[in-house]
């Protein structure tokens, strides 16, 4: 995987990111606009002239499944219609890899896969960039059941908990799983 170029962080990012490392998270989502698509990553494509190159991760199976969870449960974005607001996703069924919608660098599914045992899709929740205030209860009532149908998604895998002899729990433990490239570890 091609390293990005070293960007600025903010220091609220800094502060989001020193969170999700102290805390044990397995799944999040960001929320846009100016879209209805579900996107996982990599977001950063393998190749850094590439525009529109997918990039899977070695867990491309599971973000597929976790896209597909939130954006089948979406009424609009499991509309069949070509015709409507993020049309042109139907026949890949709302969802898409990051990099190959467009490559771009600095995003929080790829720092949570990278360096988290995080989870995150991006949900454009509307082809709208600044909905008016009177559409808000709309999207939420749009993506009500889809963010209710990922959350669920945490219940999925492998859970448990890694001790010693004595049964006491071990941290920082690696975890691999055969045929998949990309170690987790346990919590505290």
């Amino acid at each position: 995987f091609f390293s990005p170029p070293a960007l600025q962080v903010a220091p609220e990012t800094k502060a989001v990111m020193k969170w999700l490392r102290s805390i044990p998270f397995v799944l999040s989502a960001s929320l846009h606009g100016g879209e209805l698509v579900v996107t996982y990553p990599y977001d950063y494509s393998r190749h850094p002239l590439e525009e529109k190159m997918f990039s899977p991760t070695p867990d491309e199976k599971m973000f597929k499944m976790l896209a597909k969870a939130y954006a089948d449960a979406h009424p609009v974005i499991s509309d069949r219609s070509e015709l409507r607001c993020g049309g042109n996703f139907v026949k890949r069924g709302g969802i898409i890899n990051g990099a190959e919608w467009y490559s771009f660098t600095g995003g929080m599914a790829d720092f949570n896969y990278l360096h988290t045992n995080c989870f995150e899709i991006t949900v454009e929740v509307g082809c709208e960039k600044f909905p008016l205030e009177e559409e808000l209860f709309t999207i939420w009532h749009e993506n009500r059941d889809s963010l209710l149908n990922y959350m669920e998604m945490v219940h999925r895998g492998i859970k448990g908990i890694v001790s010693d002899k004595f049964g006491n729990p071990i941290k920082n433990a690696r975890i691999s799983v055969r045929g998949i490239q990309h170690d987790v570890t346990t919590g505290n």
